[in-house]
């Protein structure tokens, strides 16, 4: 058995790091009730998410049941195996099961499909708890965000990691310097699982353990781009430079946008001149490479943007923030609202049972002003964040208004028929109508007034 599977932590106490994160799920726990929304554990591999939600189960005495990747996701397998689990009780006698969905951000292709509308069907009518798990929040479809209390998990310090290691060690009778342990947390970047793997590789057939044995069992380093760019201000050598330019991960165009983004940061004014003319040269270089598909003349494109700005440069490092290219954030921005509205198209052409082309070309407009004239219901109808709300709306503020008015209005039915649901049997709960107003009758005349018939 491998260590990270062997030293698994088994109560929330021993969960690594995020002490915040860990208290809002115990929290959670202690007050759920059905009408309670699931959590939705998010952050990078390795840093506890999928350890802490089975720490829980053990903590609170509840059964799990856990669907992961290697599982194909469609709505029939949801709909038996968590669907099902989430509505019955427990043969083992344990007060709850909890239901566990692991990677639920990675629901794509014909192996999982209708997997996210199956989720959602299944938290709305769970009676179980649900927990998800997500490396990137925004890979979940939106309504089903909406659905969801979110829970962020950082990385954890190396700090926190090289404790755990030393207790490994010492578990496995391994001598381990403080500098290896160190070495070790420090490489896994966070990442505890990688840190524990790290470990295991290294003590492989040995009893001793120092930094030089630790050097080849590392995870795989590279140079980040924040180091490239640092490292063209500071004088650094040619051959250092070259080096760097292979070892970070980013393409040779990538880079030349970085450089370009924050060169103003370590070039004086009037020098310039000098660094974007052997910008513009490496650029040539980089056009000729895709157009002759001859990529040895990437050797050239790096030589001409590192060096020639590395001697362009001040040398005096940089005192400010390194940002990425402005064009990126732009490109972000337009591929978010792009990936927005082919979600909108595609449930809104389902639920009108037309082609998405017909609808985008002769019914857009048409639809957006009927979402304009009544936003709470289409929000309901078609689960709508407000990001995806604000589409028709333009308009933002009101968009969140909305949502949050829609959100508070669920919340209120749902508690309205948990009352329902705990009422006596055979009470009936009735509404008190008030009556219709009954308009005035003409007033009668008084029986003592005198009227031509009183002699008769």
């Amino acid at each position: 058995m491998d260590w990270a599977e062997k030293y698994r932590p088994i109560r929330l106490q021993d969960i690594i790091g995020n002490p915040a994160s860990i208290h809002q799920m115990a929290a959670w726990a202690r007050s759920w009730t059905p009408r309670s929304k699931p959590l939705l554990l998010y952050g990078k591999p390795g840093i506890g998410k999928t350890s802490s939600a089975h720490a829980l189960a053990r903590d609170m005495g509840w059964d799990v049941i856990e669907l992961n990747a290697s599982d194909q996701r469609t709505a029939a397998v949801i709909d038996r195996i968590v669907g099902g689990g989430s509505t019955t009780a427990s043969l083992t006698g344990s007060q709850r099961k909890l239901v566990v969905i692991d990677e639920a951000d990675n629901l794509h292709g014909t192996a999982d499909r209708g997997g996210a509308r199956a989720i959602i069907e299944c938290i709305r009518h769970a009676q179980q708890p649900v927990i998800l798990i997500a490396n990137d929040l925004y890979g979940l479809a939106p309504e089903l965000r909406l659905r969801c209390e979110p829970v962020q998990f950082r990385a954890i310090p190396a700090r926190s990691i090289a404790p755990r290691l030393k207790y490994i060690c010492a578990a496995e009778k391994i001598e381990c310097t403080d500098a290896a342990v160190r070495q070790i947390a420090e490489s896994a970047e966070g990442d505890v699982r990688s840190a524990v793997n790290m470990l295991y590789g290294s003590a492989i057939g040995r009893q001793h353990l120092d930094d030089a044995q630790v050097h080849a069992s590392q995870k795989d380093e590279r140079i980040s781009i924040f180091a490239l760019i640092s490292s063209l201000a500071a004088r650094t050598t040619d051959e250092d430079l070259i080096r760097f330019s292979w070892e970070v991960e980013d393409a040779p165009e990538s880079i030349e946008q970085w450089i370009e983004s924050n060169i103003h940061l370590f070039v004086d004014p009037d020098r310039m001149g000098i660094a974007y003319r052997h910008l513009a040269r490496a650029d040539e270089y980089l056009g000729f490479t895709y157009r002759r598909q001859y990529y040895t003349l990437w050797r050239y494109a790096n030589a001409m943007m590192l060096l020639g700005v590395a001697d362009a440069a001040s040398g005096k490092g940089i005192h400010a923030k390194i940002m990425p290219p402005s064009r990126w954030q732009k490109m972000s921005g337009a591929k978010k609202a792009k990936a927005i509205r082919t979600i909108l198209l595609n449930k809104v052409s389902g639920m009108m049972h037309i082609p998405q082309i017909t609808l985008r070309e002769e019914y857009l407009r048409t639809f957006s002003l009927l979402v304009e004239h009544d936003p709470e219901a289409f929000c309901r109808e078609l689960y709508l964040d407000a990001e995806s709300l604000n589409f028709f709306l333009h308009n933002m503020a009101k968009s969140k208004e909305v949502v949050k008015r829609v959100e508070q209005e669920i919340l209120k039915e749902e508690k309205e028929k948990e009352q329902q649901a705990k009422a006596p049997a055979g009470t009936r709960i009735t509404l008190e109508v008030p009556a219709p107003e009954v308009p005035p009758e003409k007033k009668l005349q008084s029986n003592n007034q005198s009227t031509l018939f009183d002699g008769f």
